[in-house]
């Protein structure tokens, strides 16, 4: 076994972690929060993603964008794993992805105060957080009100501003 330097393993990432997420393309799999790390073990590259949840029907095309990817870069064994623990929470979104996801017109969740910077993040089964008031993301307005548990994708809700009567989604928070 060979193993890499910093150096290498960064490259795979960097490479990795630039693929747009298919149903939310305005953020990578980095700034999602759903690559989860990257190996390098002499020439062969494993890249591990945690789906937002384990039914996700965009996990293949994730897996098949990073192996698209990686071996465009020059990389020629790659392999691409799901992690499902610790599960993905959306507290792993970056605050880059945060902000990419408001100035799209996407409410983002918003952060828990006790994320651990490493280690298992606590997931509670049973409903979603809910965070009032949710602001909206065009004009910054608190009067908003949920329309609809469910968006375009199952990861989002359908909004509605009162005072720019605009609509809006938000990312549910788990």
């Amino acid at each position: 076994m060979v193993s890499a330097t910093v150096a290498e393993r960064g490259a795979a990432w960097e490479v990795a972690a630039a693929v747009p997420d298919p149903e939310l393309p305005m953020l990578t799999l980095a700034d999602l929060g759903v690559l989860a790390e990257v190996e390098v073990d002499g020439g062969a590259v494993t890249a591990w993603l945690t789906p937002t949840y384990s039914g996700c029907p965009a996990v293949a095309e994730m897996a098949a964008d990073v192996d698209r990817r990686l071996r465009a870069a020059g990389y020629r064994d790659v392999r691409v794993r799901l992690r499902l623990d610790p599960p993905w929470s959306t507290d792993l979104i970056t605050a880059e992805g945060r902000r990419k996801l408001a100035e799209a017109g996407i409410a983002p969740p918003r952060p828990t105060s006790a994320v651990a910077a490493a280690g298992p993040v606590p997931l509670a089964l049973g409903p979603t957080r809910t965070a009032a008031p949710v602001p909206c993301p065009r004009c910054g307005g608190a009067d908003t009100e949920e329309l609809s548990r469910f968006g375009s994708t199952a990861c989002k809700a359908l909004w509605r501003c009162r005072a720019c009567r605009e609509p809006f989604e938000r990312v549910k928070e788990i």
